[in-house]
């Protein structure tokens, strides 16, 4: 049986199964762990998920690529994951709005799409800790944008032999988001406010994992570091599934015909969500355009455009502050998939360190054939939640609404008509100050849960139980630090 190998963007030698790659989270150079090739999934493989629950569908993908986990272990892994925390049966359902089809990916616990990755990684992780028979503690490090860190605490949450430590942007969160992560409960959590933005806090997060002296400390303490955001396999494989979730759902609604081209958008900062998709197209899922959907902080729309990415520019705090972010990891991995050249890669990764830019177009017609870009600032986000709610009573969060905007924008410029599925990442009501706003509403006086209320009230959607209880939840996380100080900070939660 072929088993699947991993190793790093930047050329370090180092080949490793998937088990290994999702414990040590980072490469030893820095770099992201790719698979060695792209398994196939044929037309007729791809129509047998049509009559397949979510999970059914999820252990066919995932095998093709955790190739030393066994089926058995696999379908433990996406059970627990998925059969008890979703509030709708079919984990991640398409449903028709206006004229374009929405790929809702928040019925999980915490209400953004996070969770369709972050419920799976601790059970893959913990099972890969057993089978690399790992003995130290793993300590998972976090930097979040909004509703990573609240996914990662809830899928790690007093797991065996796992510690997790979140990092987000000081006032860069939405209020929900920053009662979600500093309300969270157990023995093995740690929530810190960095003084700065997401970038800084990322930032942090990397420098720690490449600093040996770091390493060493903390192996004298029988703690190894690992990661969960999407610079993680574990993290990113997951989400290949739900593009192909989706077609298979188009399939069985009679959308779409066995083979018919179906085109994507999606709500983009770090690039692991698009880029999911990506590997979908290159196992062979009918995918025509992938479109990146970014808001004022456009990094990656110039880049698909120009090929150059420049992070010297201005940052925005936006309404949606999920995409908040100037340095998208992920993209990493898709510059070595265009030109599986670790030496390029890992140049091009030092130039954006050192001097905050690189040219990479020569890569402009690969990007072109796959990707489309465009962006909204916040008063076209706003002016495109009221617009949609107004046509057809559907309430978009800020991400989602960028996306939507980006997907009409394709569709008129292109002429493009084949089906667009765009991706919604996350509940309105995460954003409810910002929605309400949109709506039209004075949200003056009215704290998280009187606009939960309000907006019960206008779009009808039950508000997710979990977002109420922050209600009466108390706050355990007070921490806060400067950018500098992070390293500090771990050393300080790995000797509690």
């Amino acid at each position: 049986m072929y088993t699947m190998d991993y190793f790093s963007t930047r050329g370090a030698k180092e080949r490793v199964s998937s088990a290994a790659a999702i414990l040590k989270g980072l490469a030893s150079d820095g770099g992201l762990f790719v698979p060695d090739s792209f398994p196939q999934m044929t037309l007729s493989e791809i129509e047998a998920l049509v009559p397949l629950s979510y999970e059914e569908r999820a252990v066919r993908i995932l095998r093709l690529f955790l190739t030393d986990y066994t089926e058995e272990e696999l379908r433990g892994c996406v059970e627990r994951a998925y059969g008890r925390t979703f509030d709708d049966v079919r984990r991640a359902p398409v449903r028709a709005v206006g004229d374009l089809e929405v790929l809702e990916l928040w019925h999980g616990p915490t209400s953004a799409f996070k969770d369709m990755a972050l419920q799976l990684l601790p059970q893959l992780m913990s099972t890969a800790r057993v089978k690399e028979g790992e003995r130290d503690t793993i300590l998972i490090l976090v930097a979040t944008s909004g509703d990573t860190g609240k996914a990662a605490l809830e899928g790690f949450a007093d797991a065996e032999g796992i510690r997790i430590m979140v990092f987000y942007p000081d006032g860069g969160v939405s209020p929900v988001q920053r009662l979600q992560m500093v309300t969270q409960a157990g023995e093995n959590v740690a929530v810190v406010a960095v003084r700065g933005n997401f970038d800084d806090a990322q930032r942090g997060v990397k420098e720690i994992f490449g600093d040996a002296a770091m390493v060493q400390e903390l192996a004298a303490l029988h703690t190894k570091l690992s990661s969960a955001n999407s610079i993680n396999w574990g993290r990113l494989v997951p989400q290949i599934v739900y593009y192909f979730s989706a077609y298979a759902d188009l399939l069985a609604e009679k959308k779409i015909a066995t083979g018919d081209a179906v085109n994507f958008t999606v709500p983009t900062g770090n690039f692991g969500n698009i880029l999911a998709g990506y590997y979908a197209k290159c196992m062979g899922l009918p995918v025509g355009k992938l479109v990146c959907a970014s808001n004022a902080n456009n990094v990656l729309t110039d880049f698909l455009q120009t090929g150059i990415y420049d992070r010297k520019r201005d940052f925005y705090q936006t309404m949606s502050p999920s995409m908040d972010i100037l340095i998208s990891s992920n993209l990493e991995r898709l510059l070595y998939h265009l030109t599986e050249d670790t030496a390029e890669v890992a140049a091009w990764m030092k130039q954006l360190t050192e001097v905050g830019k690189y040219d990479a177009s020569r890569l402009l017609p690969a990007l072109k054939e796959n990707f489309w870009a465009a962006f909204a600032d916040d008063a076209a986000t706003e002016q495109e939640i009221r617009a949609v709610y107004e046509r057809t009573h559907y309430t978009l969060d800020t991400h989602t609404a960028v996306a939507y905007r980006a997907a009409e924008a394709y569709r008129r410029e292109t002429g493009d008509t084949r089906p667009m599925i765009v991706l919604s990442t996350a509940s309105p009501y995460k954003f409810g100050a910002s929605v309400l706003h949109a709506l039209g509403e004075d949200t003056a006086g009215m704290d998280e849960f009187a606009q939960m209320e309000r907006l019960h009230a206008r779009s009808g959607m039950a508000v997710p139980p979990r977002l109420a209880a922050l209600r009466t939840a108390s706050v355990l996380h007070k921490g806060i630090c400067a950018k500098d100080d992070m390293r500090a900070e771990v050393l300080s939660f790995a000797r509690a």
